[in-house]
């Protein structure tokens, strides 16, 4: 786990390309994979750089990092779950993404429950199981094109973006 003492998005010397994707923004999702009763088979990470695909049938896109647990569990596995998170969840988002300290590790910091797909966060709002259909690379990504297999959509609550290196908290909807 790395934990940085300065803002990615603050030096104006940083990485022109890094800094113009902060400003892109956007919902941020956790994926997870695996069997949530082996400690060493299950993965998750948060992702903020996703697209939905519609059609027949509809495709989730997402980038990950190809070094993440997650990759490699996806890779076993072909199967993983999406699930948008709020507000409420944005520390555990930080331990997924490895930047927040997740005292025995980042699934014993909510509830989850197991799913064909695998873990799914308990009380999310929307979330999908997804089959891997293809990984390629693409820059220093993986680019995981997933078929969705199952969606469910509830009422959104405090949905939690991000934006330049900093949560958001969106306002309510009129």
């Amino acid at each position: 786990m790395t934990i940085h003492s300065t803002h990615p998005f603050a030096d104006p010397d940083r990485d022109p390309v890094r800094r113009l994707r902060g400003r892109l923004g956007g919902a941020v999702s956790l994926w997870t994979a695996g069997d949530l009763a082996d400690q060493h088979g299950r993965a998750g990470l948060t992702v903020t750089s996703l697209m939905v695909a519609a059609g027949e049938p509809t495709r989730l896109l997402a980038l990950v990092d190809p070094d993440s647990d997650l990759a490699d569990v996806v890779a076993d596995t072909g199967r993983c779950v999406a699930q948008l998170l709020a507000w409420e969840h944005r520390d555990l988002a930080e331990a997924f993404a490895g930047t927040a300290p997740a005292p025995g590790g980042p699934f014993r910091q909510a509830d989850f429950e197991q799913t064909a797909w695998g873990p799914r966060l308990v009380g999310v709002s929307a979330w999908v199981g997804l089959s891997v259909e293809s990984t390629t690379t693409v820059g220093w990504s993986s680019l995981l094109t997933c078929v969705v297999d199952e969606v469910e959509v509830g009422e959104e609550r405090d949905p939690l973006a991000h934006r330049r290196g900093r949560w958001l908290r969106p306002a309510p909807p009129l």
